[in-house]
């Protein structure tokens, strides 16, 4: 019996393309707005810089008119970014688009994202307008955008609670006006899954002209939905997601990128889309944005925490040893976690130091690297290994850390103990000028804590302070959070140390130098929160 030449010819099944979905990072706008979450300017540029290394599609990198450094911020951006669209947020007004695009117009791609309230509650409290003015700010504002920019982005804030009739007649007019993007936003967290989808069919089936832009969402996590409420829009046909690293935003935060991103990558069976998204990056991003924040990733948080690949049952275990499938439904790799085999200790030379960075994600220029190598053999000095983690903490320090920060910590020694006083003798360098000043405390880090004060007057709150342990063991490095408000403005400064009060004090200077540069930087303006 031969086989049939029909059969032999039979072509291959086809696997049908996955549609699209384009993701649209605002960690540099929404995140920051998270309290505590600012960002220098250089911050955000190494931030961007990853993101369009990664593949994201648009970064949001911030509202041009909230202040001039927020409008430098944009605007260096725009210039750095080589292939992501670069997006500014502005109100419906055309001194915020005019500041908009004078920061956004040096990106190769530039979009304009302009938006006004839409619900009842927001159009009689916020805007204290009618709903026949809202719909004339609609069309004027989006058509002055389109008129300066190809790509203009609109929204309805509070879109979720906006009734429908006046939602689809509002998307309607932001379309004819020449929107391109039209973003739903779940504003405060308030929608479900289902509900998240109806409304994007009902605004498909009922408005005109709504088959030539890209519909977005973006979802906030007050009640826990924020990504489920994202995936369900994109199920009913929005092709854009408005997401942060790490899920940072104001209040409960955004849809995460690394969990939308992974769940269509995960489970493509059921969600065929696909990103740009290059998955290996996740966790570079992660880490740098966490230790730009001073905002540390809970341990079981999805995709990047700690324990997101560990497993310590017995029966998970047993089943992980016989095939990895058993209990992780995506490997560590892909997410860019990777060990290697170097172990690293005080006689590891700089060229398995460089190869041992390269590994972990970390590409430093020259000087960043001596610097990194320089402090790791001190931290080699004191610890026998130096484990994977003690590294990322080491480089995420050094680059927390500026050479030219006004203020330096030169010498610390602290007297601690059962009996009272607690005291630091500490010498800062404040402008190239050395000062010493010794103070008591409650406590260790209450007497150096006070030391600076002392040496380094001002009127800043410390609203956190948190430590945690890098790795296990008594030897393990110790990073500290330190966050300061001082007339509105907050900075989260960090330091990691292997002695625990060193790192604090650290920390609580390098909070200081970042407030400095926030008081240099911050020109007078109004009182900006860009909700959306």
């Amino acid at each position: 019996m031969t086989d049939s030449p029909a059969a032999d010819s039979a072509p291959a099944p086809v696997t049908p393309a996955k549609d699209r979905v384009l993701i649209f990072d605002t960690t540099l706008r929404d995140g920051e707005q998270s309290p505590g979450a600012s960002m220098t300017h250089d911050e955000k540029l190494r931030i961007a810089l990853l993101l369009d290394e990664m593949g994201v599609d648009i970064i949001e990198a911030g509202f041009p008119i909230a202040s001039e450094g927020d409008f430098e911020a944009v605007r260096a951006v725009a210039k750095a970014v080589k292939n992501a669209s670069v997006c500014g947020l502005s109100r419906a007004s055309r001194r915020d688009i005019d500041r908009n695009w004078e920061a956004v117009s040096h990106a190769k791609r530039p979009r304009i994202h302009t938006f006004i309230s839409t619900s009842p509650l927001h159009m009689k409290f916020k805007l204290q307008m009618e709903p026949e003015q809202v719909l004339e700010k609609i069309a004027e504002s989006v058509a002055y955008a389109r008129s300066l920019c190809d790509d203009v982005q609109w929204s309805p804030e509070d879109g979720t609670r906006t009734e429908h009739d006046f939602l689809v007649e509002a998307v309607r007019i932001a379309i004819e006006a020449g929107a391109t993007t039209i973003n739903i936003p779940d504003t405060v967290g308030y929608t479900a899954p289902g509900e998240s989808a109806a409304i994007i069919r009902m605004l498909r089936e009922r408005t005109p002209g709504i088959e030539n832009v890209v519909i977005s969402t973006h979802c906030h996590n007050d009640l826990g939905m924020a990504v489920a409420n994202a995936l369900a829009a994109v199920e009913a046909g929005a092709r854009q997601i408005e997401c942060t690293i790490n899920g940072l935003g104001e209040r409960a935060g955004n849809a995460a990128l690394e969990e939308v991103v992974m769940a269509m990558r995960v489970r493509g069976d059921i969600m065929p889309f696909e990103t740009r998204v290059d998955t290996t990056r996740i966790m570079q991003a992660s880490r740098l944005v966490s230790a730009v924040t001073g905002f540390p990733v809970q341990f079981n948080k999805a995709i990047v925490g700690k324990n997101a690949f560990a497993h310590e049952s017995g029966i998970h275990q047993d089943g992980m040893l016989k095939h990895a499938g058993t209990y992780e439904i995506m490997r560590p790799e892909d997410v860019g976690l990777t060990e290697s085999n170097l172990v690293m200790g005080k006689h590891s030379g700089r060229h398995a130091f460089r190869e041992k960075l390269k590994a972990l994600g970390y590409d430093l220029g020259d000087n960043a690297f001596e610097d990194a190598f320089v402090r790791f053999k001190a931290l080699a000095d004191r610890k026998k290994e130096v484990f994977d983690d003690d590294l990322r903490a080491l480089v995420d320090d050094a680059t927390t850390s500026v050479a030219n920060d006004r203020i330096q910590v030169k010498f610390l020694r602290v007297v601690c103990g059962t009996e009272a006083p607690q005291s630091a003798d500490l010498i800062l360098e404040i402008d190239g000028v050395e000062r010493r000043h010794t103070s008591s405390g409650d406590g260790p880090v209450d007497a150096a804590f006070n030391a600076v004060k002392a040496l380094v007057p001002h009127t800043a709150a410390l609203k956190l302070y948190q430590v945690h342990a890098v790795t296990d063991g008594t030897d393990a490095q110790a990073t500290v959070s330190v966050r300061l408000e001082e007339g509105g403005k907050i900075v989260t400064g960090q330091a990691a140390d292997t002695d625990t009060i060193v790192a604090s004090t650290r920390a609580y200077v390098n909070a200081l130098n970042k407030l400095l540069v926030r008081r240099e930087k911050s020109a007078p303006s109004e009182s900006i929160t860009a909700a959306e």
